[in-house]
């Protein structure tokens, strides 16, 4: 039997002093009442009533019990109240974890705009390259670049990176003709260290795939260090173009190898499976997906 629904029966007899007004406004039989709060004191090991022929009165230690039981029910009352709420409004804390050139470069102004939106709304932004465990973490969305595998959890794809490849011109200006893909072994390349794996770069020509195995001479799992270390002069890079667009204008970076297909790498939007997702959450995704949307069509 439900403990909790025989505490509610429990207290409902003490308030209105018998089992019939009881069973009245629970809408049920009084032989239901009675069977429920004689669980009640069998689970418990004492008596809880006082039973007489009209009424019943508590004991002593029903009137102690009856003071624990109406804290317990006040304070669920109170949760659900707090939970439901939150279901249905943008409100609480939104805890994000999120890719770090990323959060800087691309979440910024969303993420902004988002909380102008929903001003009881805070936001906790985790800033990772590395993928993290959301149950273990307790986040709320994810925000990663990657082929999904089967994870258990719920994803939304909101864009695109397109890779592009690129070098300093002073580098390029010192080393070898850099045409085709297969040039780059003879050149130094700087690899993303959280790729699997980072050394082996792909290219579609439209006819076939060439893999080509890269001089890893320097890797880190940040992707801002390899650019900058590829402004540095230290050799090749592959990146998101929206990350080097503007270096790549001004004529910082040169964009190397570009007559290959661009590759693109799905970027989504990661939240655990349940049946009752929060509001924030909903209203966050939601919104990142249209906002991308927006910006791809402009």
């Amino acid at each position: 039997m439900d403990k909790l629904i025989c505490i509610r029966v429990f207290s409902q007899v003490a308030h209105l002093g018998t089992f019939t007004a009881a069973a009245q406004a629970l809408n049920t039989t009084q032989s239901a009442v009675s069977k429920k709060v004689r669980w009640l004191e069998q689970d418990l090991g004492f008596a809880l009533f006082h039973r007489h022929a009209r009424a019943v009165t508590l004991t002593d230690a029903g009137h102690h019990y009856l003071g624990v039981a109406q804290q317990l029910l006040e304070q669920l009352h109170a949760t659900e109240s707090a939970l439901r709420h939150e279901q249905a409004q943008v409100s609480g804390t939104l805890t994000l974890s999120a890719p770090s050139a990323f959060s800087t470069q691309l979440l910024a102004q969303p993420l902004s705009e988002f909380l102008e939106l929903h001003p009881q709304l805070q936001v906790n932004l985790s800033v990772t390259d590395r993928f993290v465990d959301l149950i273990e973490g307790n986040v709320d969305v994810a925000i990663r670049a990657s082929q999904l595998k089967d994870s258990g959890l719920k994803a939304r794809w909101f864009m695109d990176h397109q890779l592009v490849y690129f070098a300093s011109p002073d580098y390029l200006s010192k080393q070898p003709k850099l045409d085709v893909a297969e040039d780059l072994t003879q050149h130094q390349c700087l690899t993303y260290s959280l790729s699997t794996p980072s050394d082996i770069w792909r290219f579609d020509d439209g006819h076939q795939i060439t893999k080509v195995t890269v001089n890893e001479r320097f890797r880190s799992d940040n992707p801002e260090m390899l650019v900058a270390m590829a402004k540095q002069g230290l050799g090749v890079a592959a990146m998101p173009n929206w990350m080097v667009t503007e270096e790549i204008n001004q004529g910082s970076l040169k964009q190397v190898l570009g007559q290959y297909r661009v590759s693109k790498l799905p970027m989504y939007l990661l939240h655990k499976d349940g049946n009752h997702c929060p509001q924030r959450i909903r209203a966050f995704i939601d919104f990142m997906v249209q906002y991308f949307d927006i910006a791809r069509s402009n």
